[in-house]
């Protein structure tokens, strides 16, 4: 039960701070005036988020690892590659915001947001870092290989991960409907992992 509270007041208190960003602008609002609207003081704030870039990028931290964890909760024999390919394609075919392949009106007014504030984009980049890193980490520890090899690997997964969910974002911004742009970002998903195989053998 404590622990279920505490993960509504710290949606409640993202959710407030993203209305006013949304409203007035980030660099207009400040972290005083987001625990005012929340209802709790400044202190409070502070011990559910470290920074004020925090309240819009919590929902990114949410999916910091879940690429590793991916890769360490797939069944043993399943290829590393093979996981992340149908998580990503499970992901499209619910619309996830991840994959950039969501037309809901607050998730394009938050990605605009995101993607508009500098300060938010220079954290989104620490997120993604992390993000790689414990990529490797499962890589390593499911294929074996040394660690550079890993930090490689998982670079590349991140990065054809993260472009295609760019050019979902970009077809939809552009006036695309979800449903429309859904064929062929699985066609472009698929395409992408299948190159991936050619050049990561050992995760394949």
């Amino acid at each position: 039960m404590r622990e279920r509270k505490k993960a509504q007041r710290y949606q409640a208190i993202s959710e407030a701070a993203i209305a006013l960003f949304l409203e007035k602008g980030y660099d207009k609002v400040s972290v005083a005036e987001v625990a005012a609207a929340a209802e709790i003081s400044k202190p409070t704030l502070f011990r559910y988020f470290a920074s004020k870039e925090d309240l819009v990028l919590h929902r990114f931290a949410d999916h910091e690892d879940e690429a590793a964890r991916v890769v360490a909760d797939r069944p043993a024999k399943r290829p590393a590659l093979d996981a992340l390919q149908r998580h990503f394609l499970d992901g499209l075919e619910r619309h996830d915001p991840v994959t950039g392949l969501n037309d809901a009106p607050g998730v394009l007014a938050y990605l605009r947001l995101l993607h508009g504030t500098p300060a938010l984009v220079a954290r989104l980049y620490a997120y993604q870092d992390r993000s790689e890193r414990a990529l490797a980490e499962a890589l390593l520890t499911a294929h074996g290989g040394n660690t550079l090899e890993a930090r490689l690997a998982a670079g590349q997964i991140v990065t054809v991960r993260r472009v295609l969910a760019e050019e979902n974002m970009r077809r939809i911004k552009a006036g695309e409907s979800a449903a429309a742009v859904w064929p062929d970002a699985v066609t472009s998903a698929n395409r992408a992992f299948t190159q991936l195989r050619s050049g990561l053998a050992r995760y394949a």
